[in-house]
């Protein structure tokens, strides 16, 4: 085989599976939102943003990646350090906290439900303390506040992993040599995490950054568990008008703002915190 037709045979198997499962969904996906019987229109997209549950949809989901994002960020670097620091028991610890990963979005929303409901283990500790009379229903229109902050630790606790695993992977990648030589110099252990892990790691932030605000766009399950209609997203109006209102073409138009949103912020991600070029590790 000729060596310059290689690398196209070899990436051709990808290439085939990106335009079955990606491109050809993507184009029938792009047909419904542009689409109606008459032709080619907006009217979908109209459609969607002119509802009065848009705005507080896209608020929403906004508000609830920007508060979950930065502390799941925070919370894989600190135990990804930690994991790369350890001698022994390593490989144990890492085991059990990506042990989330397995967990399936509606079934980690049910556990928490089951913390937060009114026979769930928080109203019960609550009502033996005598703080409460009887248990209560903490997830309900007169808890917002309550009912985010079970969205949002139902989120870190069962996301946080998939950013761990790629910056363990990342931090094993940096020489140890340069840490040797600063620590030589005297670095103290905070000046080496800032002048050393932070900047070589940067390409794994980059992955494990859009890899987390996608999915944090496209949040659906956990939400439901938890709050039902309660606290709107943008994925869960989708579902409503693909399965309850029977409009494909309007949920067609909600996955490709979705999509446009991911998009947007993939770019600004990257270019935050875009590699020098040339860097190397």
């Amino acid at each position: 085989m000729n060596a310059r037709l290689l690398p196209y045979v070899l990436i051709l198997p990808v290439t085939l599976f990106l335009c079955l499962f990606f491109l050809y969904p993507f184009l029938l996906v792009s047909k419904q939102a542009f689409s109606t019987g008459a032709g080619f229109t907006l009217d979908n997209f109209r459609e969607v943003t002119s509802y009065w549950k848009f705005p507080i949809t896209m608020r929403n989901t906004l508000l609830l990646a920007a508060a979950v994002v930065p502390i799941q960020l925070a919370l894989a670097l600190l135990m990804a350090t930690m994991v790369n620091r350890m001698k022994k028991g390593r490989d144990l610890v890492l085991y059990v906290w990506t042990i989330p990963l397995g967990i399936s979005d509606l079934a980690a929303g049910i556990i928490w439900l089951a913390i937060f409901e009114q026979s769930g283990f928080l109203s019960s500790m609550m009502s033996g303390l005598g703080l409460v009379d009887k248990p209560v229903n903490l997830l309900t229109f007169q808890n917002p506040g309550i009912v985010f902050l079970a969205i949002m630790l139902a989120e870190i606790w069962r996301a946080t992993a998939i950013m761990l695993v790629i910056l363990v992977a990342g931090i094993g990648l940096i020489p140890k040599e340069y840490y040797e030589a600063a620590e030589v110099f005297g670095a103290s252990h905070w000046k080496r995490f800032l002048r050393i892990t932070l900047p070589l790691l940067r390409p794994s932030l980059q992955t494990a950054l859009v890899l987390r605000v996608i999915l944090a766009f496209e949040i659906f399950a956990v939400v439901a568990a938890l709050s039902g209609t309660l606290f709107p997203v943008l994925m869960g109006e989708t579902y409503a008008y693909q399965f309850d209102l029977l409009n494909s073409g309007a949920a067609a138009a909600m996955a490709l703002i979705i999509l446009a949103i991911s998009i947007a912020f993939t770019l600004i991600i990257l270019r935050v915190l875009r590699v020098p070029k040339g860097a190397t590790i």
